[in-house]
This record gives structure tokens, sequence and C-alpha cells, in this order.
């Protein structure tokens, strides 16, 4: 048990037997009237997005949930294959679960596997990722004057949005939140 003065972003609460991940919050002091915080929270297993407010100082059960850091092996057809890094143990992640995170796994890339009494809730990938660009159209000189951007496919197979002046075979820093490029990678 906690109270909402200890709300923190990526706790996870146990609300009606569900779990809900605290996506953002604030505590609120209005002129008149008790303090308050407003949340938003999001449906570890749906995804889905709700606000929520509690009074100031409210207990809330939170769920004991399990972070290791493991490395994606392999994708061999109905699941995403993990090992946990320090007990070498092997685990299988439903794709559902993965998620938006397939879009950027590559073999032997480590992220955090967050499980709760044994089910896997979540794959946390890291903020960003460097990327390999497999195809995109050849880029013309004065195209870096603009704003354009043009499709590129990742070497996972995911398409996102870049510069006009980006070239095949280019390695690219990603945002793993919103697919969105931040910049190229010296090499």
């Amino acid at each position: 048990m906690a109270t909402t003065n200890d709300l923190k972003n990526g706790m996870v609460l146990n609300i009606d037997g569900q779990l809900w991940s605290v996506v953002e919050f604030q505590h609120v002091k209005p002129g008149k009237g008790p303090a308050f915080v407003r949340t938003k929270l999001r449906n570890v297993e749906s995804g889905k997005n709700v606000d929520k407010t509690f009074n100031a100082g409210t207990k809330v059960e939170t769920a004991t949930v399990d972070r290791r850091t493991m490395q994606y092996l392999y994708n061999d057809g109905t699941s995403f294959v993990f090992m946990d890094v320090q007990s070498y143990d092997q685990l299988e992640v439903a794709p559902e679960v993965v998620g938006d995170a397939q879009n950027f796994l590559l073999e032997n890339q480590e992220v955090i596997v967050a499980t709760n009494e044994g089910r896997v809730l979540f794959i946390e990938m890291p903020a960003s990722v460097e990327l390999l660009i497999t195809f995109t159209e050849p880029g013309l000189a004065g195209d870096s004057a603009t704003g354009r951007t043009k499709p590129a496919t990742l070497e996972t197979g995911h398409e996102i949005q870049v510069p006009l002046f980006i070239n095949q075979g280019e390695k690219v820093k990603v945002d793993t939140r919103d697919s969105s490029y931040l910049g190229r990678v010296k090499s």
C-alpha cells in the first residue's frame, strides 16, 4: 500500500483487480477545499488511458512489478524470445504484449521486461535506438534547406519519416515512443 503522495511515473497500481500504470500525475492545492491528485493511468493489459482523481493522502494498492534486464534473442513466428542476462532463463512473450516495441527490436538488444506474479506486463525500450536505413529514395543536392520528409524503411522493417538528405545505408537515431527521427549517427 502507498498513499497518493508517493505516486511516481511508471508505478503500477492495483485498482479493482486491474493493473494500471501511472503515466502522469499532478498534485493540486486549490485555493478552496482539500488538496487532490490528478492522474493519467494506462491499463497495463489493454493499453486504455483514463484520467482519475484521488483525494490527497488516499491509500492506493500498489502491484509488485519485477523489472529485469533481458536480451532479445529471436521471433519464432508465434512469440518473441527474451533471455534474462543474469540467470540465462528464456522467456517467451506474445506479440500483443511486445506491442510497438517490435518495430525497434534487433537481435541481442537489451530491454527491460516487467512481470507481475510470473505474467509479462510490458516491454520497456530505451528512449531511443540506433537503426540502419535499408531503403529510401536517394537524396538530392540542396535538399537540406527544406523541412520536408520522405519515408524510409529501417532494418527492422518499420517505416519512419526522415529528412530528404538522408540516404540508404545510413544509421539514424529513432525515438521509440513516437517513431520520430532524432538525427544521424556519426560512425
